[in-house]
């Protein structure tokens, strides 16, 4: 079955220096753009991982064992500052996919955006996890989901083309073999969630309700941003940031991804915003009601 789409969508993938996202980089990256009349296009690029001053950052003996990809191998590559533009250029609107996208691929290719001053919005993005409709309808692996959905063996597993292009066919796959079927989630809500559209596969895959992309501030069922770590787990951040700004100050100065960082900052500054507007207002109702004692009086 092919895709229903109002507009591209990028399956992409990613293979990094580590699996830490405010802190590894991207060593490859592929990118097939499919297009709603079902044409499509590929973009790969192997990526010298660099920090801020250009400097090539090490890519670990473990990580290189799993993906192939050694310093040698990106030496003379460019770094994703210099790719940045090329990739955005591609991405364009497009919605992403991807497997585990969610909680890996997306918050590190927004990090790379970040540190190098780009804000990379997603927020009006649709974003399709196919690893999180295999776990939820049958639980298993990339490697198995395209044996289980495809019937074909993934030869070259933890290649980012490989893995992009049978991720691409697995969804497929998924759209056929889920047409109609029920899906009963943990509060006993009957559906049939995984149809062929990418809206509703949207809100299907993403498992959790995250206000930024690492899960580290989540979201309570009225839409307010909470906390989902440390002391205050559970908290809204509104109410902490309120009652001790310091904690504020601690996350921008601590370790968090830099997407954290921006979406907290944008709820401090609403903070102050909200609170230099009732310092307005209390000033001008203190005025008003002097002028109306002033009336009054100068009646009398």
């Amino acid at each position: 079955m092919e895709l229903n789409l109002k507009r591209p969508i990028v399956f992409f993938d990613l293979e990094t220096t580590g699996v830490v996202v405010g802190h590894d980089h991207i060593v490859e990256i592929c990118l097939h753009k499919v297009y709603p009349d079902h044409s499509s296009e590929t973009l790969v690029e192997r990526v010298r991982p660099a920090d801020q001053d250009g400097k090539t950052i090490h890519i670990p003996e473990e990580c290189s064992a799993i993906h192939g990809i050694y310093d040698r191998d990106v030496a003379e590559k460019p770094t994703f500052k210099d790719l940045a533009s090329k990739l955005l250029n591609f991405i364009a609107d497009a919605d992403l996919a991807g497997y585990n996208s969610n909680k890996f691929d997306v918050p590190l290719l927004v990090e790379e955006f970040l540190r190098i001053g780009i804000d990379f919005d997603i927020r009006k993005r649709h974003l399709v996890d196919v690893q999180n409709i295999f776990h939820k309808m049958e639980q298993r692996t990339l490697k198995a989901a395209y044996t289980f959905y495809c019937g074909k063996t993934l030869d070259n597993a933890h290649s980012a083309d490989a893995d992009t292009m049978a991720t691409y066919e697995v969804l497929k796959a998924q759209l056929d073999r889920y047409k109609d079927t029920e899906f009963e989630d943990r509060d006993g809500k009957v559906s049939h969630p995984v149809v062929n559209d990418i809206d509703e596969l949207s809100k299907f895959t993403t498992a959790a309700q995250w206000a930024d992309l690492a899960g580290h501030i989540g979201l309570d069922p009225k839409g307010h941003e909470i906390f989902n770590f440390g002391k205050y787990k559970g908290h809204t951040v509104v109410s902490v940031f309120q009652k001790e700004p310091s904690y504020y100050d601690w996350m921008m100065k601590a370790d968090f991804p830099l997407y954290t960082k921006k979406i907290i900052t944008e709820i401090f500054a609403e903070i102050k915003r909200k609170n230099n507007e009732q310092k307005k207002q209390q000033k001008q109702n203190e005025r008003e009601k002097i002028e109306q004692l002033k009336l009054h009086w100068g009646a009398k």
